[in-house]
This record gives structure tokens, C-alpha cells and sequence, in this order.
């Protein structure tokens, strides 16, 4: 057992509890505080992972001061504090400034800018930060990477399509974010430029795509100003084109958030109590009676100048966005605990320093150990050759079988 000391901010929520117990996979930390605002929910995170090595905390991450005194010393500090567009840049300043090694899960596209901006302070400070360490980016950019470095000679296009719901509850946080997505330019890069949508407005509806989600339905996915639309460009110097869709289920709660954006009567905090209220009517009528998800990433390249597409679905009938989101930044911790991320200092996303073999392997290892989805996340990998022939490659992500 190592004497790393890993602090996870946010560890009371449902990302930040998947997130921690991910930690408990491995012996890389002698130490884990779990911290929250609430040191009540902290400390349910600790009794249910029952690991003596983790103790629980309570902090107001907008007090730099009192964060900065709780992350002193440690090895790294995983985020899971949302809303990021909120959180994001402020507490991961607070970290560079501690001299701490960072990775959160952030996803929201105008936090991320605000992060990457921070590249020069971290690098002065020899602070390496992995963000966007989730589902989607996190998982969703390992994909890309992975097409691009064992199947492609050259990667041209990269379309990222999610869907999850059904969750246990739905925090603010949670449906602040969606609030945001839907208020928020949202940058696709398109014939090797940017154009910039709005979801709601008819320049979004434009690129609205019905989508066939393994395991899930099939669904339509909006445009999201997730942040991979704005790094995959800037890591992979061939792509023409990078674009980002989601939904949320059962598709009548999507859209009742949508109508409530759009009627504009009632304010943020006004709309989150609205679909607090109404969210279990909702799933009950639509007879959702637990969590899900997919994740599907479409790859397509050339290899010996022919074209190749590669289509990938991480998919669960059982659990939703916290293990889809928390395994991914619990497995980017222990690679940086191991020394196994690429690169130097500064801000980084996954698709630069994330490398595609150690992950897979610690995942084979750590999401067996947890016993999730039945020793992995169900991942369908799909091929389909110049000729139009599709070939289905099934495994599973973070399973030895």
C-alpha cells in the first residue's frame, strides 16, 4: 500500500461516491478524504465504502482559503463539484496554487476554456491536471484515441452521441448543468471549422439525429456544448469533424425541461424545483424503473487509403451517469497515482495524456474488483469495412472475460 494521500471533492454525490469507491479498487492510495459541502454525506460515502484508509470531510470549495488548507500535502485531488461552469476554474486554481496534482470530471464546454487557460500556471507549478475524466469527455475521448492509434492511419470525423436517465434522484447540480447546456452557444467543428449552435434555436435543430443507444432506445440527441467538440481538434491534426449529442430519458422529462427553458417564466432555481417536483410523475408514467445508459462514439478514417468507420457503445441496463461518469475518474486517479499519464504539466484533456492500454488494463483490474454491472461496463465495438460489411466485436470494458 502506497502512502499517496487522495483527496475527492464532491464525494457525497453520486459521481464522487462511484468515484471514491473506485479508489478502494487498488492499493495505489494509503489515504483517502472524501469531502463534500455536507460532512454528513461525506461520512455515508466512507461507512458505505468501509476502507479504513478513507476518512471524510467537510468544504465549501468557494472558500479557497479552507480549501486550500484540506488539499495541502495531498498527492492529487479528484473534482467531482458541480456545476462546473460554476466550480471548475476556481477550484482548480485553488489546487495549482497548492502545488496539487488534479483531475475532475468537468464537462461543461465554457469551464473547460476557462481551465485550459490555466495551462501556463500549472505548468510553472508542476502541477499535471487531467479534466474532463468522465463519460462524455473522458471515456468518449479514449475511444477516438484509441481508433486513431490501433485501427487508422488517418482519423477524419468523430461524433459523440449520449444518453443516460433514470437515476435514484437527480441533484441541482445535475439539472443546473442541462439548464446551462440548453442556454449555451455550442461549438461543432464541422468541415474542419467551427460553427456555433444553440439547442433550442433552429440553428441546433439543424444537426438534431435520431439515434439507435444500445441498451437504452432508440432516441433523439441534441447538440451539447460538451467540451470534446473544442480538444479532439487540437490533438488530432487530420479531423475534419467533431460533434456532440445528448438526450436524457424518459424523453418527456427532456422536454419538459426544454419548455420551461424556452417559455423563460421561471428563473434556474425556479426550473430545478419545477422538475424536482414533477420528475417522479414523469418516470413513473413512463414506467422507468432504474437507471441506464449508453455512450456511443462514431469513428471514421482511412487506413491504407480506404475508408473505415468504427462505432463504439458502452452501454448499462443497470446503473446511470455516476458509474459511467465516477469508474472513468476513479481509473484517470489511479494513472496518475501510477505516474501513467502522459505528458508534463499544465491542463490537459484525456485524449492527450490518457493512455489508451494502461486504462483498459487498471479497468480490467479495478471495475472487476468493484463487482459493477457484472465485472464490467458492456462495450460493443462495431467495424464496418469499405465494402459496407459490418463486424461486431463485443467485450467489455474494465472485465478480463
Amino acid at each position: 500500500m502506497g502512502d499517496a494521500h487522495v483527496v475527492v471533492l464532491g464525494g457525497g454525490g453520486g459521481v464522487g461516491r462511484v468515484a471514491a469507491r473506485t479508489l478502494s479498487a487498488t492499493d495505489d492510495a494509503g489515504r483517502v478524504t472524501v469531502a463534500d459541502l455536507s460532512h454528513d454525506a461525506a461520512a455515508a460515502t466512507v461507512e458505505l465504502i468501509g476502507d479504513g484508509r478513507f476518512d471524510a470531510a467537510g468544504v465549501d470549495v468557494s472558500d479557497p482559503a479552507a480549501l486550500g488548507a484540506l488539499v495541502e500535502g495531498a498527492t492529487v485531488v479528484l473534482n467531482c463539484v458541480g456545476p462546473f461552469y460554476r466550480f471548475g476554474a476556481p477550484t482548480l486554481a485553488t489546487v495549482i496554487d497548492a502545488g496539487v496534482d488534479y483531475v475532475d470530471v468537468c464537462d461543461d464546454l465554457d469551464a473547460t476554456a476557462a481551465q485550459l487557460e490555466l495551462h501556463d500556471r500549472a505548468e510553472a507549478a508542476g502541477v499535471r491536471a487531467l479534466i474532463g475524466m468522465g463519460n462524455s469527455p473522458g471515456l468518449a475521448n479514449i475511444f477516438v484515441k484509441l481508433c486513431d492509434e490501433w485501427f487508422l492511419d488517418e482519423l477524419h470525423s468523430a461524433e459523440i452521441m449520449h444518453i443516460h436517465g433514470g437515476e435514484p434522484e437527480e441533484g441541482a447540480a445535475v439539472l443546473k448543468h442541462r439548464i446551462h447546456a440548453m442556454t449555451s452557444d455550442v461549438p461543432l467543428f464541422v468541415d474542419g471549422g467551427f460553427v456555433e449552435v444553440r439547442q433550442l434555436e433552429e440553428s441546433g435543430q439543424a444537426f438534431v439525429k435520431e439515434v439507435d443507444f444500445h441498451g437504452v432506445g432508440r432516441f433523439p440527441a441534441f447538440p451539447y456544448p460538451h467540451p470534446e467538440t473544442i480538444t479532439l481538434p487540437t490533438v488530432f491534426p487530420h479531423l475534419r469533424r467533431a460533434t456532440n449529442l445528448g438526450v436524457i430519458f424518459p424523453l418527456p422529462y427532456f422536454e419538459m425541461t426544454q419548455e420551461l427553458v424556452r417559455a423563460g417564466e421561471l428563473d434556474v432555481d425556479g426550473i430545478v424545483a419545477e422538475l424536482q417536483r414533477e420528475r417522479p410523475r414523469l418516470l413513473a408514467e413512463a414506467g422507468v424503473t432504474g437507471p441506464g445508459g449508453c455512450l456511443k462514439v462514431v469513428v471514421t478514417g482511412t487506413k491504407d487509403g480506404d475508408t473505415h468507420t468504427y462505432e463504439a457503445s458502452v452501454f448499462s441496463t443497470e446503473e446511470g451517469a455516476g458509474e459511467g461518469t465516477g469508474i472513468p475518474a476513479g481509473l484517470g486517479t489511479l494513472l496518475a497515482l501510477r505516474g501513467q499519464l502522459e505528458g508534463g504539466p499544465g491542463v490537459h484533456p484525456p485524449e492527450a495524456v490518457v493512455p489508451v492500454a494502461p486504462l483498459l488494463d487498471l479497468a480490467a483490474d479495478a471495475v472487476a474488483a468493484m463487482s459493477v454491472s457484472g465485472g464490467g461496463l458492456p462495450l460493443l465495438l462495431e467495424h464496418v469495412a469499405p465494402d459496407g460489411s459490418r463486424e461486431e466485436i463485443p467485450f467489455s470494458f474494465g472485465s478480463s472475460s
